[in-house]
């Protein structure tokens, strides 16, 4: 991705990647270490990306969309709330629904009813001017989608993780994205049977339609 993004040029076609990791943590930019609470054998990769430490691993759909922003019309805040919007309408596709939290990139669904369309009461709302933004409030959430970015050259690299059925132990041994007792879940836990390669067909389709200008 790093060499991807520093070698196009303003003619490079955009790209989106899709993969599945072996289990990995990785740690953001501003990564704290105490964040890792026992990583024990699984290794643990330093990357450029924003954000704290995440776990990746088999069952989990990971993808990477390569964006030149300034061709595409948009900006970052925009190309976030569009990744973010890909993957509420990828867990549609199985009637679930994702919600988003204030002050906490990512998707979450209700622990209690994945599939209730009920608005959140921690959800991004209009603020005043100069009004600091709230605390993130993860009550009766779990965590089914990470986000983590980098821009160079006005040009998007990493990305998001969805969920879908895996081992989601390895998360108990983090603060997944740097918040103590976040719960994370995936498909397969909230009910939803669904294999790994239908998830990400879907996610590269809604994605494709989301980052298009």
């Amino acid at each position: 991705m790093q060499a991807f993004t520093a070698e196009r040029t303003p003619d490079t076609p955009d790209e989106l990647w899709i993969c599945e990791h072996p289990p990995v943590f990785t740690q953001g930019l501003a990564g704290r270490e105490d964040h890792l609470l026992a990583p024990g054998d699984i290794p643990v990769v330093q990357t450029n990306r924003g954000g704290q430490v995440t776990y990746h691993g088999p069952g989990q759909v990971v993808a990477y969309p390569l964006i030149d922003l300034q061709r595409a019309g948009y900006y970052v805040k925009e190309f976030v709330y569009r990744v973010e919007e890909a993957v509420i309408r990828t867990l549609a596709a199985f009637e679930v629904t994702g919600h988003r939290v204030a002050g906490a990139p990512g998707i979450y669904v209700r622990l209690d009813d994945p599939f209730s369309h009920a608005m959140l009461a921690q959800r991004p709302q209009r603020r005043v001017p100069g009004e600091p933004a709230p605390e993130p409030d993860f009550s009766g959430l779990g965590k089914i989608a990470a986000l983590g970015i980098k821009v160079s050259r006005h040009c998007t690299y990493h990305g998001v993780a969805l969920n879908v059925a895996m081992d989601l132990q390895p998360f108990q041994r983090i603060n997944p994205c740097g918040y103590t007792g976040l719960q994370t879940v995936d498909l397969s836990t909230i009910g939803v049977a669904v294999s790994r390669e239908e998830a990400a067909q879907v996610l590269s389709q809604k994605l494709g339609a989301t980052l298009s200008p």
